[in-house]
């Protein structure tokens, strides 16, 4: 115990000439060394769940121990690191430069969620398309194309009669001598009513403009692109 001190030098008396008194062990000197090491076992922590205070110390486990060895802050403080340099390698692993990170409700830079790399707001407002080496439109990366707008095609309507009959009614005055096949007879101011008539054919035309309607059933989300 660091902090006894012994009262009395005992083996000093072994020196002493027989019959000096100073020889003689005292009770009171024997009293006074129990005291003192009552005082100094006080100040000592119990080997069964110790109440300690101060900045205690013990021996540090070599990084990677697993046993019920004492783990002191130096222990802990190399156990973080080496678990954050794990994490981090592996989400380096994850989102190499390139990759695209998808959150449906947080706004927040990757670099910020993450820790690292920059990251770039990627894709406003249109959908991904994976690559497809045999279309021109889309066979490299990061190409746009497409329209919000729905396109009309030029085209032509063709429009065919089913046939149709126009009649004619009314009256005809004759002379007399009425030859109605018209050999002999004599026309005498011949009035003819004829009735109008239509096809019945119509040809329609009618539509809404076609601004934002060529869009896809969708859903946002936060796109974001680490580019560096």
């Amino acid at each position: 115990m660091s902090n006894y001190v012994k009262a009395t030098d005992f083996a000093s008396k072994d020196a002493l000439l027989t019959g000096d008194p100073l020889k003689i062990v005292s009770g009171t000197e024997i009293n006074d060394e129990l005291n003192a090491i009552q005082t100094a076992v006080n100040t000592k922590a119990n080997i069964n769940s110790p109440t300690l205070t101060g900045a205690p110390t013990s021996p540090t486990a070599s990084a990677g121990a697993s046993s019920t060895q004492i783990a002191t802050t130096a222990f802990v403080t190399t156990a973080l690191t080496n678990y954050n340099t794990v994490v981090d390698t592996l989400l380096q692993a994850l989102y190499p430069v390139g990759t695209i990170y998808t959150n449906a409700t947080d706004g927040t830079n990757p670099a910020t969620l993450v820790g690292f790399g920059t990251w770039s707001a990627f894709g406003t407002g249109r959908v991904l398309v994976a690559i497809d080496s045999g279309n021109t439109l889309m066979d490299a990366a990061e190409e746009t194309g497409g329209s919000a707008d729905a396109v009309v095609i030029a085209h032509n309507h063709t429009l065919t009669d089913p046939g149709h009959i126009h009649s004619v009614s009314g009256t005809r005055n004759y002379n007399s001598t009425d030859d109605r096949n018209g050999s002999e007879a004599t026309r005498l101011g011949a009035q003819v009513d004829t009735d109008s008539a239509t096809t019945g054919i119509t040809l329609a035309s009618a539509g809404v403009a076609g601004t934002d309607l060529n869009y896809q059933p969708f859903i946002t989300v936060y796109y974001w692109k680490r580019t560096a």
